[in-house]
């Protein structure tokens, strides 16, 4: 027997609100979910393996509309190989730019702590004194 799990349990392992799992469901990102015998959700291992998946794709920053058109795309089989390849590939490429654009920023808040830090330093450390062996008084007040 497969392994199947209530709303409640779906939405504790995959992080995903209930409201949001209906949704999915309603908007034909998931399958039509199996229903137990008192009308309440079933979801089994496939259902969380879509889910997972989903919600990668959600992070980074894929469209609900772009999901739904990669989900009819997988339902219409092996046929879609090449466009579903080519689609992840694009959304790939999108996800790195952010990466690079992400790391250039974190670089320069390195670059700005970096220098806060040393002026902090600089401003905390104390003035230096001359002390009095270097101390050599003008030539007319030598005797």
């Amino acid at each position: 027997m497969k392994n199947t799990y209530t709303t409640g349990e779906m939405s504790e392992k995959t992080g995903v609100s209930i409201p949001t799992l209906r949704y999915y469901e309603d908007i034909g990102l998931l399958d039509p979910v199996t229903r137990a015998a008192n009308g309440h959700r079933r979801y089994d291992d496939k259902d969380l393996l879509r889910i997972e998946f989903l919600k990668r794709l959600r992070a980074t920053g894929m469209s609900i509309a772009d999901m739904q058109y990669y989900v009819d795309l997988f339902r219409a089989g092996d046929d879609t190989l090449t466009e579903r390849v080519d689609m992840l590939t694009a959304h790939k490429q999108r996800v790195q730019e952010q990466i690079d654009a992400l790391l250039a920023t974190r670089d320069f808040l390195d670059m700005k702590i970096e220098r806060y830090n040393r002026q902090l330093a600089e401003l905390a450390a104390p003035e230096p004194q001359q002390s009095d062996e270097t101390y050599e008084p003008k030539k007319e007040y030598q005797t």
